[in-house]
């Protein structure tokens, strides 16, 4: 018999009936409907948290804290060297924007290091936050620019109240 959409079933043994419970003591699940007698988990709405151990002290806060996140960690985007060479022409001026522009990067918005990694044969225009030693020494070698992007330092001090407040 062909294979139709009329008489497609479920492989056997991978449905089973639904228990019916409540339904009388002929069942075998009247009554409490296989819940017990009384407390929280015979209830109607009762939900148990994730990790609830009944009141004993659950392993997540039994386990130790450990190591930290340093809020002040730099994170780069990493662009090689083969990367640009397939991806752009000789006297082509490459920007963390244009990058982005291009799908290359995903976003703009950490900072940009051109690694050394690949051969580069044109002469790019590369602006970036940091170059590997390799990188600069290709690029300037093939007749292109390695242009290191400043950032503005951040304000150290902060206003005073009489500034705030419109006083001099």
């Amino acid at each position: 018999m062909a294979l139709a959409l009329n008489n497609l079933r479920p492989a056997k043994g991978s449905t089973h009936k639904k228990k019916r419970v409540g339904r009388g003591p002929g069942s075998g699940l009247g009554k409490t409907s296989g819940r017990g007698h009384k407390g929280q988990k015979s209830r109607s709405g009762y939900s148990r948290k994730i990790g609830f151990e009944g009141g004993q002290m659950p392993l997540q806060r039994r386990l130790p804290k450990r190591g930290f996140t340093n809020i002040f960690k730099t994170k780069w985007i990493e662009v090689s060297l083969g990367k640009l060479e397939e991806s752009f022409n000789a006297g082509d001026r490459i920007t963390p924007e244009v990058l982005h522009e291009r799908s290359l990067i995903k976003k703009a918005k950490h900072d940009l290091v051109i690694l050394g990694s690949g051969e580069i044969t044109k002469a790019l225009n590369v602006s970036a936050h940091r170059f590997t030693k390799s990188a600069k020494e290709k690029i300037e070698k093939a007749g292109g620019t390695a242009t290191v992007i400043e950032k503005a330092p951040k304000a150290l001090v902060k206003p005073s109240k009489s500034d705030e407040n419109g006083k001099g």
